[in-house]
């Protein structure tokens, strides 16, 4: 099916037959999340080394049905620059995570409102939403969702407030 002529690509996959024995090791240990086993099969199949079967991406994507096909030049990029391992896991984009609105010492805060601030109220439990208020008002953080209060509670103690 796969010829080991590569069409002017940038990125070219060899492996050592170490890499290639561990990424059938990965394969066949059954172990492993879906999309590190679907990485590691289009690594084998790119392999343009002796023992390798040098496919197309076209081909690849093909055999293999992904949805991302994207995902093939981008695997093949970052075994080139970043190794192996960095091909295999995810990358981790630090400006697509959200910065925390609660970070330890709000979070503490947060449950001493919750929990002392009760006691001395009229109220016998918080709703979020007096929780949302009260944690703005306290400046305690600039701005939150009674959904963020929620999570931020239910990772914690919460259910005593």
């Amino acid at each position: 099916m796969g010829s080991k002529e590569s069409a002017v690509k940038k990125y070219i996959v060899t492996l050592s037959d170490a890499e290639r024995e561990k990424l059938n090791a990965l394969i066949h240990s059954g172990k492993t999340s879906g999309t590190k086993l679907l990485k590691a099969r289009i690594l084998l199949k790119a392999d343009t080394s002796d023992g390798g079967e040098g496919w197309s991406d076209s081909e690849i994507a093909a055999a293999l049905e992904t949805k991302c096909p994207l995902r093939l030049p981008g695997t093949r990029q970052r075994l080139v620059e970043e190794g192996l391992e960095a091909a295999l896991i995810r990358k981790h984009s630090p400006n697509s995570a959200r910065r925390r609105i609660f970070d330890g010492a709000a979070e503490a805060r947060l449950i001493c409102v919750g929990l002392f601030q009760t006691r001395r109220s009229v109220r016998a439990r918080w709703t979020l939403q007096l929780l949302e208020e009260a944690v703005v008002e306290l400046k305690i953080v600039e701005r939150a969702s009674d959904n963020t209060i929620g999570r931020t509670l239910k990772k914690t103690l919460s259910s005593r407030i």
